[in-house]
């Protein structure tokens, strides 16, 4: 059974820092492609960051410099590290691992609330 579980959201202020954790059993992160994405009130979910087999990182127009997506093999865990945080990044942000016409996994997600 597949579990992926997110940790490390909060409440932060605008120009903080936060580390979202995920954490994945009965599936490996690599070499599978993950994401990262996001799903403000009203809005409809986006991905931040991508994390591809060969670990190529790509970044949403939003988040380009801000936010670092990163794989600890030995762990088994992806993180979205996230600095310089605005209000409109207040989301729940959800960890995404899945294979193109095969199959795909959630966590629960964690919530990220952004205070200006």
């Amino acid at each position: 059974q597949v579990q992926l579980v997110e940790s490390g959201g909060g409440l932060v202020q605008a120009g903080g820092s936060l580390t979202l954790s995920c954490a994945a059993s009965g599936i490996r992160f690599n070499p599978n492609p993950m994401r990262w994405q996001r799903q403000a009130p009203g809005k409809q979910r986006e991905t931040v960051a991508t994390l591809s087999r060969g670990g190529t990182a790509n970044y949403a127009d939003s988040v380009e410099g801000r936010f670092t997506v990163s794989r600890d093999n030995a762990k088994n865990m992806v993180y979205l590290r996230m600095d310089s945080l605005k209000p409109e990044d207040t989301a729940v942000y959800y960890c995404n691992v899945y294979y193109p016409g095969s199959y795909e996994y959630w966590g629960q997600g964690t919530q990220v609330t952004v205070a200006s």
